[in-house]
C-alpha cells in the first residue's frame, strides 16, 4: 500500500511543433519530486493575503456567510480558478441565512474622565442603532441566571464575562439576558479564546436566536468600562454605533474548479472554506492559497491525473443558519447534500484545508476518518521533512470531528481527512480574533503541507481502489464498550463484542484484497503498461462502489454525536450516561450533593447548563436539538441519541447541603438509569444488527 513515485519526467518537445509538444506531454507523466519543484508558497501567501482586501468591517474585516464581502471574495476566487487553467470553473448557488457585520462602536467615558472608544467584534445577530444612540450599561459578572436575578437588564447592555472553552457557549448567557429585556449583552473573553493579548476581540458562532443580540469587548476596553461601572455603582451611559445584519433565506455560492483525469467521473476532492471573522489569515485565507497553490504547482508540473481533481472553495463555514445548534459547515452540507450529492458516490477522499500555514504542535497531525488511517500511515514516510519544523513527524489522528467540513462530507459517504489544529495552542490564543493575520504566517510550514497534500491527491489518485481498512474503525469500536456498564444493566455485551471480532476477520480478508489490487495497480504504473493498469481499473470499479457504499453505511450506523458535538459510537451515549448517573447515585448514598453535581451529574447530556440557567434557557437550546426537522439540523439531524432532563434533580441538590435527605433526587437518578439502560439495550440491538449487516458488505466484496 505504500505509494512510491511511479512517473517518469516529462522532457524538452520539439520547440518547432508546440502542437506536437501538447500532445506529447497529454501522454507523459509527472513524478511527485517534479510537482514539489512546481510549488511556490510565496504564491499561496500572496493570494492569501490578497482576500482581505473583501470585507465589511472596515476596522475588524469580517467576510461572512452571505455578506457582499464573501460574495465578492468568491468571484475574486473564480476569476483565479478560470487563470490557472481550471477546467469547468462552476457557481454553485446555495442558500443560507446570511450576516453582515459593519460595525460596533462603543464610547464612554473612564474613571479620568476621558473618552474611550471601544471597537467591538460581533455575533450573528440583529442589532441597528441607526447611528450613534445612548444605552444605559451594567455589569453581570457571568450572565447566569444568579447573575442577572437582582439586575435591571431590560433596554441595557449587559457586560459579562466568559469562558466558552471551559464553561458555555456564548447563546446560554446571552439568551438568559434577553429573556429578561435585555438589549444585547457584550462579552469579555477572561479564558479559553483569545488569550494572545488583552486587546483580542473573539467571535464565534452564535448557536442561537438572531433577535438575542451579542457582541465582544476586549479585556483592555473592559478593564476602563469595569472601573467606570464600579465608580458609578453599576449604572452608566454609554454612546454605540452598531450595524448587525442577519437575513434569512439568502444567496451565496460555492466554487469549484478541475483538473479533468482520464477516469473523469471518478474524483479527488480538495476543499476549504473562503469566508471568515476579523482577517481570517490562517481560518481560512492559507487555506485557500494552499488549495489553488496545489492546483497550481499541478497545472506548471503538467500533472496529469487519472481522477478527475477537484479544488472546492466553500461558503458559509463559520456560520450560515440562524437559531439552529449545528449553524456552522453550512457550504459544505448545502454543497454535498443539496447541491452535488452524485460526488458522494464519485468521490475517493476529501481532503479538506483549514489554519494551514501555522506550526500548531511539534507533532503534524492528520486528522482521518478511521478507514484512512493505515493508508495515511503507510504514506507518512515518503513525505520530505523541511528543517525547523515538526521535530516530532507526523502522526495520524481519527475520527473526523465536527469542527470543519470534512465532517459534512463524511458522512455523506466520502472517506475525508484534514490537516488538524484542534488541540493546538493557538486556539487558545489567535482563533477567531483579529491576532489571526499574516504575522502568524509561517513559511515552512505553507511549503511542508503543500508538498504533503499535493503528493497525497498524487497517491489516492494512483489507488484503483479507494484505500479503505475497516478494521480500524472496528477495533475502536470493541475498545469503546464497557462491559461492566452492560452486565449491570443487563444488557448483552457478548452478543456485540463477538460480531465485532467476526467482522474484523472478514474486513481483514478485505484489507488484503485492496492492498493487492492497488499494489498490482501501482506496479502497472510503474511499469508503463498503462493496458494492464486499465484493465485492473475496470476490473475493480464494482469492488470501489461496494467499498464506498460500506463506508456510507459504517457513518450512517455508527457515528453520533454528543450534546457537545463529539463524535462517539451510539452505545456510548448511554452507556456514558449510566456511568455518571450510578457515580451520581453512590455519591447521594453517601450523602455527597456537591461530589455528585461537581463529578457526575454534568456529564449527563447538556445538564451542565441546569447548574447556571433558567429552565426556559435549558429547554430551549434541548429543544434545538430535539424538536427541530431535519433541514434545520444539517448534519446533525439524528446524530443525538437522547436527552436525559435533570433539570429539577440539579436545582434540588442546589438547594440542599451535604448530609441532607436524597430519597426523592436519587429516585429520581434511578429512573434516569433505568431509562438510559433500556436505551442502552436498544441501541445495542441495533448495533448488532448494524455489524451483521457492514459484514454482509464486506464478504459480498
Amino acid at each position: 500500500m505504500l505509494v512510491t513515485s511511479s512517473l517518469v519526467a516529462c522532457t524538452a518537445a520539439d520547440k518547432k511543433d508546440e502542437t506536437e509538444h501538447d500532445k506529447k506531454k497529454s501522454t507523459e507523466v509527472v513524478t511527485e519530486q517534479q510537482f514539489m519543484s512546481k510549488v511556490d508558497e510565496n504564491y499561496a501567501y500572496d493570494f492569501a493575503k490578497g482576500l482581505e482586501q473583501f470585507k465589511t468591517n472596515e476596522k475588524l474585516g469580517y467576510r461572512t456567510a452571505g455578506s457582499e464581502a464573501e460574495l465578492q471574495t468568491g468571484e475574486h476566487i473564480e476569476k483565479e480558478m478560470k487563470s490557472l487553467g481550471l477546467q469547468e470553473v462552476t457557481k454553485d448557488e446555495i442558500t443560507v441565512d446570511s450576516w453582515t457585520f459593519e460595525k460596533a462602536d462603543l464610547s464612554f467615558k473612564t474613571t479620568s474622565g476621558k473618552e474611550q472608544l471601544a471597537v467591538l467584534g460581533g455575533y450573528q445577530t440583529n442589532f441597528n442603532t441607526n447611528g450613534e444612540k445612548s444605552y444605559e450599561v451594567v455589569y453581570a459578572n457571568r450572565g447566569t441566571a444568579d447573575d442577572l436575578e437582582k439586575l435591571d437588564v431590560k433596554g441595557k447592555l449587559v457586560l459579562i464575562d466568559i469562558n466558552q472553552r471551559e464553561e458555555w457557549w456564548i447563546n446560554y448567557p446571552t439568551y438568559q439576558a434577553h429573556l429578561k429585556g435585555a438589549a444585547a449583552v457584550i462579552a469579555v473573553q477572561n479564558g479559553g479564546y483569545g488569550e494572545v493579548d488583552e486587546s483580542a476581540l473573539n467571535a464565534q458562532d452564535i448557536c442561537g436566536p438572531e433577535d438575542a443580540p451579542a457582541f465582544s469587548m476586549s479585556q483592555k476596553d473592559a478593564k476602563e468600562l469595569k472601573k467606570a461601572l464600579k465608580k458609578n455603582n453599576n449604572k452608566m451611559t454609554v454612546d454605540f454605533d452598531a450595524k448587525s445584519t442577519v437575513k434569512m433565506n439568502q444567496k451565496t455560492y460555492n466554487y469549484y474548479g478541475k483538473i479533468e483525469g482520464k477516469h473523469k467521473d471518478e474524483y479527488i476532492l480538495l476543499s476549504g472554506h473562503y469566508d471568515s471573522y476579523f482577517d481570517g489569515f490562517q481560518d481560512d485565507n492559507s487555506a485557500i492559497g494552499l488549495m489553488l497553490g496545489i492546483a497550481k504547482a499541478m497545472k506548471d508540473s503538467g500533472y496529469q491525473p487519472d481522477k478527475t481533481i477537484i479544488f472546492n472553495a466553500l461558503a458559509a463555514e463559520e456560520w450560515g443558519v440562524s437559531n439552529s445548534r449545528y449553524d456552522w459547515s453550512t457550504g459544505a452540507y448545502n454543497q454535498i447534500f443539496k447541491v452535488h450529492p452524485e460526488w458522494a458516490k464519485q468521490t475517493f477522499a476529501n481532503i479538506n484545508f483549514e489554519l494551514p500555514a501555522f506550526e500548531h504542535m511539534d507533532t503534524n497531525e492528520i486528522r482521518s476518518v478511521y478507514e484512512f488511517k493505515d493508508f495515511l500511515t503507510d504514506f507518512i514516510p515518503t513525505v520530505p521533512a523541511i528543517d525547523g519544523i515538526y521535530k516530532d513527524g507526523i502522526r495520524i489522528v481519527t475520527p473526523l470531528q465536527t469542527w470543519s467540513d470534512d465532517f459534512s462530507f463524511s458522512i455523506a459517504g466520502i472517506p475525508a481527512i484534514r490537516n488538524d489544529f484542534q488541540d493546538s495552542q493557538f486556539m487558545h490564543t489567535h482563533y477567531h480574533s483579529q491576532y489571526d493575520n499574516n504575522d502568524t504566517y509561517n513559511k515552512k510550514v505553507m511549503k511542508y503541507h503543500m508538498n504533503m497534500y499535493g503528493t497525497l491527491a498524487m497517491a489516492y489518485d494512483k489507488q484503483a481502489v479507494t484505500p479503505l481498512h475497516f478494521t480500524t474503525r472496528l477495533d475502536e469500536m470493541e475498545k469503546s464498550v464497557k462491559e461492566k456498564i452492560y452486565t449491570m444493566s443487563d444488557v448483552d455485551a457478548k452478543t456485540l463484542l463477538n460480531e465485532l471480532a467476526e467482522t474484523k476477520k472478514v474486513a481483514k480478508e478485505l484489507n488484503a484484497k485492496v492492498d493487492e489490487v492497488n499494489a498490482s495497480y501501482e506496479k502497472a504504473h510503474a511499469a508503463g503498461d498503462m493496458k494492464e493498469a486499465e484493465r485492473i481499473y475496470k476490473e475493480n470499479e464494482q469492488l470501489n462502489d461496494a467499498l464506498l457504499a460500506a463506508f456510507k453505511s459504517a457513518q450512517d450506523d455508527f457515528v453520533r454525536l454528543t450534546w457537545e458535538d463529539e463524535v462517539i459510537f451510539p452505545h456510548e451515549h448511554a452507556q456514558n450516561n449510566i456511568e455518571a448517573l450510578q457515580q451520581a447515585k453512590q455519591a447521594l448514598e453517601k450523602g455527597k450533593a456537591s461530589k455528585a453535581l461537581d463529578e457526575s451529574l454534568y456529564k449527563v447530556d447538556n445538564n451542565w447548563y441546569a447548574y447556571d440557567y433558567d429552565r426556559e434557557v435549558y429547554d430551549y437550546f434541548t429543544n434545538y436539538v430535539t424538536d427541530q426537522p431535519a433541514d434545520r439540523l444539517k448534519w446533525g439531524a439524528g446524530r443525538v441519541m437522547g436527552h436525559e432532563d435533570l433539570y429539577d434533580v440539579i436545582a434540588s441538590l442546589q438547594a440542599k447541603k451535604d448530609g441532607a435527605n436524597f430519597t426523592k433526587e436519587i429516585q429520581a437518578i434511578d429512573a434516569a438509569i433505568q431509562t438510559q439502560q433500556q436505551l442502552l439495550k436498544k441501541t445495542n440491538e441495533q448495533e448488532v444488527k448494524a455489524v451483521q449487516a457492514l459484514r454482509k458488505q464486506l464478504e459480498a466484496m
